[in-house]
């Protein structure tokens, strides 16, 4: 697939509301110049004395990512002159062997650091996310170049890749020494390595991705391509720390892009399955965090809690690796990925205002809008900037894919037809009645994919009121190609029942028989239940406005709960769902993303626990 420009699409709805609160708010009021406390880190006379200045350097290159498309996307020449200015200045400050980071001359990626005792975070020295801050520069970089064409923003970030390039090739330094996680939080550089080779077409950029992948495979806890590719659970990684595995599994999936190896891929869709299948919330954001010290590592596969954590951090970098996926393969499942997280858990961990965000979100828990300073703010709103672009596709052979349903516009080169502009009329995901309205610049014939959503069973596809097609299949894109007119519409359906979804935590307690044979046995479960309508998970507030936890009881089998469709109680869009347990008086559930009112502090409980059977 190739994806459009930033300005080719406009997303309306829910999607769309969150992308004008996000450029109004986090993007327009954290960084305005380089006084802004997150650009003023690099000023020199900090720089100089900075011995811990731990992540916060990364604010800066995610900042340019997100404030430039935002720019681009919504037409704003203001905030374009705020990046401009932003990324002069630091341009401005990197010195003559293109270090740009904000650390102390010391305690530089390029020199020795002292070894300390290792903790459970895998780190070898005291400063271990410069590398870090200097990718996410890269990147930053890198986008504001593509967008306006002016090279002296590729200078510096090539400046910069050409710094890393002597550190690793031609010193003493391994890129696991410039990491905690055994090495995660630097092997991070293979994404805006193999970003350069794109941007530049230059070999040692694509060296320098392969030289950190193979540094990385000698050290045992790590191993990444080599574990993926044996079949490794993402929790049996490193630390197996989510957000940084899946930004390593990013850049892995571009150096498939680049070099066309096919193991690449293999090792990326190996844990692609594994996270989809044991590590994702109903929401879709990556969780960990039980019976951890950190609540931002995988969990084993066999581990379910309804209090597992979500760093929005890693629902931002799950997004992107199913972008690459989607751009390599053009299986629907990815676009199904990338939707479902957008709808519940990105847009649940995003406050009404676009300023505020979640550090942590959970299935069960109490909303928390993070400090100023933490990382998921400035992820949030990147992850955000990745959607308009992933909306609508063109295919290698000439058409248009449709990845995102959602109130929405689109502009694609297609080459049957110049230009085709592609409309989605709906109330979706609130509704699944979706009219997709087709204006070719000239009569052309090209094909036009569609995708289903796998929760989508007995929907219907007509074109022009009359002609039906037959039965799309779940989960899979549907193909229509026919000679399209200017104005021909395309009229979806897809029924949106509510759904109750099960789930078991259990503890399984295994041993040895003295003669040698294994016997587990099963020593505490218990059983949940959550409930969901088309795309929307769905969640309600404290049970009887004071428990955190409610057991419910249903006469007969689940076939037989009760869970009706209700007018909204707090006005928003779409319906409430109506929950009615044995015993008991009903409970409201809203859409995850508003449950409480999206306030700081309100509670939202996504899984109900069982009577025991």
């Amino acid at each position: 697939m190739t994806f459009p420009g930033a300005g080719s699409v406009r997303l309306d709805g829910i999607l769309g509301e969150a992308l004008a609160a996000n450029l109004q708010g986090r993007l327009s009021h954290f960084i305005v110049d380089e006084t802004s406390p997150a650009i003023a880190l690099f000023a020199p006379d900090v720089v100089a004395h900075n011995h811990a200045g731990d992540w916060y350097g990364e604010h800066a290159g995610k900042w340019l990512v997100a404030a430039t498309r935002a720019a681009v996307r919504s037409g704003d020449t203001e905030m374009l002159a705020h990046v401009r200015r932003v990324a002069d200045y630091l341009t401005g400050l990197q010195g003559a062997d293109g270090y740009l980071g904000n650390y102390a001359p010391e305690r530089r990626f390029m020199r020795r650091q002292p070894p300390k005792p290792l903790t459970w975070d895998g780190a070898p020295a005291e400063r271990t996310w410069d590398i870090w801050t200097h990718s996410y520069l890269i990147l930053g970089l890198i986008e504001l170049y593509r967008q306006v064409g002016e090279g002296r923003y590729l200078a510096a970030a090539r400046r910069i890749g050409d710094l890393c390039w002597r550190t690793l090739h031609d010193g003493e330094i391994d890129i696991t020494d410039l990491g905690n996680h055994f090495g995660l939080s630097a092997t991070v550089l293979i994404d805006p390595a193999v970003e350069l080779y794109f941007a530049t077409g230059e070999q040692r950029y694509l060296d320098l991705a392969l030289l950190v992948l193979e540094q990385a495979e000698r050290e045992p806890r790590n191993a990444l391509l080599s574990a993926a590719l044996a079949g490794a659970d993402p929790s049996e990684i490193a630390t197996g720390k989510a957000y940084q595995l899946l930004w390593n599994l990013v850049g892995i999936a571009k150096l498939h892009r680049a070099t066309g190896e096919a193991h690449f891929l293999v090792a990326v869709r190996n844990l692609w399955s594994a996270i989809r299948a044991h590590h994702l919330t109903l929401g879709g954001g990556p969780w960990g965090g039980v019976a951890h010290r950190s609540r931002e590592v995988f969990n084993p596969a066999s581990v379910f809690s309804p209090h597992g954590y979500v760093e929005t951090c890693s629902t931002m970098a799950w997004v992107q690796l199913n972008r690459e996926l989607l751009e390599i393969l053009g299986d629907a499942a990815f676009a199904q990925e990338i939707e479902r997280s957008a709808y519940n858990d990105l847009l649940g961990a995003q406050a009404a205002d676009g300023e505020d965000w979640c550090y942590y979100s959970f299935p069960n828990g109490r909303r928390t809008h993070t400090t100023y300073w933490r990382c998921c703010k400035s992820s949030g709103a990147m992850a955000l900037e990745e959607l308009p672009a992933l909306a609508y596709a063109g295919t290698r052979d000439g058409g248009i894919s449709i990845n995102l349903l959602g109130p929405s516009e689109g502009e694609l080169a297609v080459p049957a037809s110049d230009a085709v502009r592609i409309e989605q009329r709906t109330d979706y995901p609130f509704d699944g009645a979706v009219a997709i309205i087709v204006t070719p610049r000239t009569s052309a014939s090209f094909p036009i994919d569609i995708r289903i959503p796998e929760w989508a069973r007995g929907a219907s596809l007509r074109i022009n009121g009359a002609e039906q097609m037959p039965t799309p299949e779940p989960g899979r894109y549907v193909r229509i190609e026919r000679m399209w007119q200017g104005g021909d519409v395309i009229l979806l359906d897809l029924p949106m029942p509510p759904t109750i979804h099960r789930a078991i935590a259990s503890n399984v307690q295994e041993s040895l028989a003295p003669d040698g044979e294994p016997v587990a046995q099963e020593v505490l479960r218990t059983d949940y239940l959550a409930v969901s309508r088309g795309p929307l998970i769905y969640a309600t507030g404290l049970i009887d406005g004071f428990k955190v936890e409610e057991t419910l009881r249903f006469a007969g089998n689940a076939a037989d709960i009760r869970l009706d469709c209700v007018p909204a109680a707090d006005g928003g869009p779409g319906p409430d769902l109506r929950l009615r347990p044995e015993g008991r008086a009903a409970i409201m559930f809203q859409p995850y993303y508003r449950a409480g009112g999206r306030e700081d502090r309100s509670w939202r409980l996504t899984w109900m626990m069982l009577a025991p059977e």
